[in-house]
Parts: C-alpha cells; structure tokens; sequence
C-alpha cells in the first residue's frame, strides 16, 4: 500500500502540538494510531516505523511529545546531548498535559474525513509509556507498549494519585506490554510491578518479555534486533487490525 505524509499543527491546551501524518494514499477511512515516540521525537527510526504502519491501512499521527519544551520541529539527536535534553523535558512536563494531547489527537483524526471513528495508540520507551497512558482515555480501543519506562517507578510529573500504574484499573481498552529482560530501564522487579497491577484491577491484557536490550525496535546503533522487530511489527498489525477493524 502505497502511503503520503502530511505535517498538521494542532491546538493543544499547553500550545501547538507538531504531529506527522502518515496514511494510506487511497480513497476511503481508515483506523487511527496514535504514535508515541520516544524522548527524541520524530527521528528517522521512528517515521520509519509509522510508515510501516500506515502502509498496512492505518492513519499513523505522530505528535512531538515535548511541543511545549521545544520550537516546532525539534528533533533530537542519538547523542549525549540529546539524551540529556530528553530526559530533561520527560521528567518536566506533566502527565496531564500528555492527556490533554492525547484527547487533542483524538479529536483531530475524528475530524478528518479519511479517518474512521476507531484510534488506538502504540509507542516506544517513553512512548509506550504514553500509549498506556492515552489508555485512560476510553476512546483508545487498544494499546500496544514496546518498553515503557517510568510507569513502574512513579517518576514523572503529575497530581498526586495521578501516576498511569495506579489508574490502570481506568483502561477499558485492550493492551499490550513487551520488555525486554535485558533493559536496564526496567528491571524484572518493576515488570512484575506492572504486571500484578494489571492482574489486580483485571485489565485486558497480553504480555510479552523476548531477550533484547531497550530500544531494540531502534532501527539505528547496536541494540537493533531487526528479527525481534519485525515480530512486533507483525504482532502489532495483527493487534490493531483485530480491535480496530
């Protein structure tokens, strides 16, 4: 399936959110994906992997994550220095600004004409953190969770009894959580963490630990696992296609 991208700048609360759209080239209306990337933004790696997804028949919107900590179009680098600026802005903007977002992007796709009704939301490191966390909202059918860090711990910003652990019981959709047991972002300790919390309030659920490091669907330095990647690509079409079509 042949896709096109197109750039929107949408209203956020917290201001104007840059989001890259990727979707089919083709008549008709299609299910959304929300795209969380990771503390980066919109790297090569990560419109890559939206591409892959939209060119299975889904609209793929990928939001700068940190728009209110950046200028538009801020893309940082697989270095030290972007490394820390990420994590700088992670640890600074608050969960709720990532709700309002998250309700943001779901207005829009509903908005476009080449959009179905239907979203879901899929994301990376911090992302699959955002993608459990857009979860919360109940027009989000389905999750899937590619090495979400920081929902074990408790630590990033947010109200108190606000943290996405304690509110997972607020997920009615279904999720998907993948680690990899040689993360050093989340140990086995705090994997089983999420994992009882989720058996405790009943969540739909599914999980998956495979032998990776973190960021091994990064299709850029030494802890790619292209076989291990495409698995997930493959699991997560199948996913979004099942509770989204």
């Amino acid at each position: 399936m042949i896709i096109t991208q197109e750039v929107h700048d949408i209203a956020t609360p917290s201001g104007l959110m840059r989001t890259t759209v990727y979707r089919p080239d083709q008549a008709g209306q299609f299910a959304s994906v929300i795209f969380y990337s990771e503390i980066f933004q919109l790297t090569a790696p990560i419109a890559r992997a939206a591409a892959i997804l939209a060119g299975h028949g889904f609209v793929v919107l990928v939001p700068e994550v940190f728009h209110e900590l950046n200028p538009i179009g801020t893309v940082l680098a697989y270095d030290d220095a972007g490394k820390d600026k990420g994590n700088q802005d992670k640890f600074t903007k608050p969960l709720e600004q990532h709700d309002t977002d998250t309700q943001a992007l779901i207005d829009f796709a509903r908005s476009q004409t080449y959009c179905s009704d239907r979203v879901g939301a899929m994301g990376v490191c911090i992302g699959g953190h955002l993608a459990f966390r857009a979860a919360l909202n109940p027009d989000i059918k389905g999750a899937f969770c590619l090495y979400a860090t920081d929902i074990h711990s408790n630590t990033l910003p947010c109200q108190t009894n606000n943290d996405s652990l304690s509110r997972a019981g607020d997920i009615k959709g279904e999720l998907v959580m993948v680690f990899g047991k040689q993360d050093p972002h989340v140990s086995s300790e705090g994997r089983k963490l999420v994992y009882q919390q989720l058996e405790k309030v009943s969540a739909n659920f599914s999980w998956l630990e495979v032998n990776a490091q973190h960021a091994f669907m990064r299709d850029e330095g030494d802890r790619y696992d292209p076989a291990l990647a495409l698995q997930m690509y493959l699991q997560a079409v199948a996913f979004f296609q099942r509770v989204l079509n």
